[in-house]
């Protein structure tokens, strides 16, 4: 479904991802681990037409996408759920879930895309007049999520669903991944809680220093030595 082919991309001449290449097969969950500073937001954003590489080549179904803008990528039926949720703080619930419909035209679609987010998070529509910026982190970030499911992705990015929040919110966030994927949307994580994201997804790849270092099943770079030391303290 999303293929990367040989990306880098850079900073006022430093090279932030280098000769990155990987894919996301159709309903696959594809976790990217790495440290801070690996270079996993800047992929993310690249993919979404935030950021322009400096060569490869990003495919969507086989068409190119690499050089889009943003509100491009939108139509085509890839959504980002951003580091830190960055909802409007000062508007309401609602009014935030109809921003991430922008792209949709049809008013029956989007009242579908209400339904189901408010069946994914059942408190959202007790709270749909409630500011945005009054939620706990949890519920921003659950907001977030709803918010990029209301473009009717077939792709949606998450990066760092579970930064902020509460312990006994994440593992409620990772289900809510897994429903999603069941549902048919594919996942491209972004995480750090390395742990969770490879019990949650099909594949993973290891982002180290802008570079692809190693690649895998979930279960099999859960028993991975590498990983283990360097990102689960065991």
């Amino acid at each position: 479904m999303l293929s990367v082919h040989n990306l880098s991309v850079g900073y006022k001449g430093l090279l932030a991802i280098q000769d990155v290449s990987f894919e996301v097969k159709r309903s696959e969950v594809v976790s990217l681990i790495g440290s801070n500073g690996a270079g996993k937001t800047t992929l993310l954003k690249t993919i979404m037409g935030l950021l322009k590489p400096m060569k490869g080549e990003i495919r969507l179904n086989d068409q190119v996408i690499s050089g889009l803008p943003a509100y491009e990528v939108v139509r085509k039926k890839i959504s980002l759920v951003p580091e830190g949720r960055r909802l409007f703080p000062r508007l309401s619930v609602r009014d935030n879930l109809l921003l991430g419909a922008y792209t949709v035209n049809s008013k029956e679609q989007i009242a579908e895309s209400l339904e189901t987010v408010q069946r994914l998070f059942p408190w959202v529509k007790e709270r749909a007049d409630q500011r945005a910026g009054t939620l706990s982190g949890g519920e921003q970030q659950q907001v977030a999520i709803a918010r990029g499911l209301m473009s009717r992705p077939d792709l949606l990015m998450l990066d760092e669903p579970s930064l902020g929040v509460m312990p006994k919110l994440v593992t409620e966030i990772f289900r809510t991944v897994e429903h999603i994927a069941a549902e048919g949307v594919t996942v491209l994580l972004v995480e750090q809680n390395v742990f969770e994201a490879l019990q949650v997804c099909h594949r993973a790849y290891v982002l180290q220093t802008g570079r692809i270092v190693m690649e895998g099943s979930g279960s099999e770079l859960l028993q991975c030595d590498m990983v283990r030391k360097a990102y689960l303290g065991m």
